[in-house]
């Protein structure tokens, strides 16, 4: 055994028997949760089964809190014996150990926080340390942050750090130093008494950068990379308009071919609410706004300094969701969003007995209008290209429209309708060299039946229709619940290609369509906090995504179990 494993053993066991001793003190509260994935693989060539070397794979994680007065201290166990196959986003996690753990204190209007830590500045643009911890991103900070209570009304944040890299038998930290600040001020609560509209306005403002020592032989790089943001946000009881802009010098990185070029990137937001009518529109710009905390970062998924939000309808249904959602383009994009949510009251004629609820959403995204700047030996590609800020390019990378309309038709049926027309930029969005552009019509029928107050079934018919990719697809899916413990799921996704005997393979090639079934059966089992689920089947290769951030996943067969546990 190594001298790192037994240190990284020895901290590990000091810090839950510091968290038990401080657990025996009067007045201290201690929580936590735990959660583990595992997955028994099985050979299956028809579909391209990944199967590990070891056909057992786990992800388990175990939080402690422990709280006492104005003290807080936390850590996560985690452990990857090995990790489930395509997990995580980025950089292989191996092992078991300690992955978070940090202390924190309040002393009048300071907060103090030692070790690891998630922090957002604004919409995240030049900031955001998140996790989302099924897709296998986590940019955890690991340093000392402070927070400031300067006046009612008015908040201050600062903090210096590392970011989490990867895991090996314990968090490892990544090269590059990062540090920041932010300063808020709400207006409403400074001026207190003497504010007295309903209205409120939060302005803010950050700065944020990294330092990374040049080791480059070829190329002169900046060492300090920073990067600043100002927002605003306007709120009434009706509207709510929010506004950020962010900038960040020239920083020479793997993502962005190391072109010298500053990056910038703009968004806007409104909201519109009344009872029964919602209305929003967004748009963004984003121009070589990677950041991330070591240039030579081995995938876009690792150290991360900042979170671009897209402008897509996050989907939840299997086919829009898993198949063809939108990644955001860091490096460059134009994109715009609209939606509309409308309820027909009950007793009129579209609303019938009970209502009924339509949305409308539209999405797209574009390359930015821009000029390569010099030939590819001319010292001037360095600075990469100029751009038209806010101006859409020739190319389009995604555009979805779709409608949802929702009713119930009686107390024990309610039934949602869905239809999206997507265009998709495969290439770009998935890295598909050469493949076409995807046009795709998605239809969905969901439906709800209560049987009694305990007992009910939902089901889902989902079908696309397209001509290039893999061609089209259905999907099924039912789901009983027997309340208050128990439910039982079946799915089956049919990639049947084409009715037609030959399929025209990206638009280039007939072939002889291979047809596929992915049928899969859960069941799972509810008690207080407890949660179990087993699932046994087919898994096709995919995009699985949440807020814009994707990672592949890869197509397998076997048994998995779920347990989820808080206390």
């Amino acid at each position: 055994m190594s001298r790192t494993t037994v240190l990284r053993g020895a901290t590990c066991a000091l810090f839950l028997s510091a968290l038990g001793n401080a657990y025996a003190q009067e007045g201290g509260q201690l929580h936590g949760n735990f959660s583990t994935d595992a997955q028994y693989y099985n050979v299956d060539s028809t579909i391209g089964a990944v199967v590990p070397p070891q056909r057992l794979a786990a992800n388990a994680w175990a939080n402690l809190i422990y709280t006492y007065g104005n003290f807080e201290a936390g850590g996560r166990f985690e452990s990857y014996e090995p990790a489930l196959a395509g997990y995580p986003a980025g950089v292989q996690y191996n092992g078991s150990g300690v992955g978070y753990r940090y202390i924190k204190f309040k002393v009048s209007d300071l907060e103090v926080t030692a070790g690891n830590f998630f922090e957002q500045f604004g919409q995240g643009m030049v900031f955001r340390s998140y996790e989302e911890r099924y897709l296998g991103v986590d940019n955890a900070m690991d340093g000392i942050r402070l927070k400031y209570k300067a006046h009612p009304g008015i908040y201050l944040k600062g903090f210096i750090g590392r970011q989490r890299f990867g895991f090996d038998n314990g968090l490892t930290k990544g090269v590059g130093i990062v540090r920041g600040a932010d300063a808020e001020v709400s207006l409403s609560e400074l001026l207190d008494s003497s504010w007295t509209s309903a209205n409120n306005l939060i302005i803010g403002a950050s700065f944020v950068s990294k330092y990374q020592e040049d080791r480059d032989p070829a190329l002169e790089l900046p060492e300090n990379v920073g990067a600043w943001a100002v927002r605003a946000n306007y709120t009434t009881p009706r509207w709510n308009l929010y506004t950020e802009y962010a900038y960040k010098i020239n920083d020479p990185n793997g993502r962005n071919d190391f072109i010298y070029k500053n990056g910038q990137a703009l968004l806007a937001n409104a909201t519109y609410s009344v009872k029964g009518l919602g209305v929003s529109v967004g748009a963004h710009t984003y121009d070589n706004m990677f950041y991330q905390s070591d240039r030579a970062s081995p995938t876009p998924f690792d150290l991360n300094i900042n979170f671009l939000p897209p402008l897509a309808k996050q989907h939840t249904y299997n086919l829009p969701a898993t198949l063809y959602p939108y990644a955001t383009q860091p490096n460059g994009e134009v994109a715009a969003q609209g939606e509309i949510f409308y309820k027909w009251k009950k007793g009129t004629k579209l609303g019938g007995k009970y209502g009924t609820k339509i949305a409308l959403n539209y999405s797209n995204a574009y390359s930015l209008d821009s000029t390569d700047l010099g030939a590819a030996d001319d010292t001037t590609r360095r600075y990469g290209y100029s751009t038209n800020f806010f101006r859409p390019g020739d190319r389009m990378y995604f555009q979805d429209i779709n409608i949802e309309v929702r009713k119930r038709l009686s107390t024990t049926w309610e039934l949602a309708f869905t239809y999206l027309n997507l265009v998709y930029d495969i290439d770009v969005i998935q890295g598909k060299a050469g493949k076409p552009v995807v046009h795709a019509d998605i239809f969905i029928l969901e439906g709800l039946h209560n049987f009694t107050d305990k007992n009910s079934v939902r089901f889902e018919l989902q079908h696309l229709r397209t001509e290039q990719d893999h061609g089209n697809w259905a999907t099924a899916l039912a789901e009983f619940t027997f309340s208050p413990h128990w439910f039982v799921a079946v799915m089956d996704q049919f990639n049947y290609v084409t009715f037609d005997d030959t399929f025209l393979q990206d638009g280039k090639t007939e072939v002889t369509p291979e047809r596929l079934h992915y049928p899969i059966g859960s069941v799972g089992y509810i008690r207080n906090g407890t949660r179990f689920q087993m699932n046994y089947g087919r898994q096709r290769a995919g995009i699985f995504c949440v807020g814009g951030v994707c990672r592949t996943v890869p197509a397998s067969n076997g048994l998995s179990l779920s347990i989820t546990t808080t206390f």
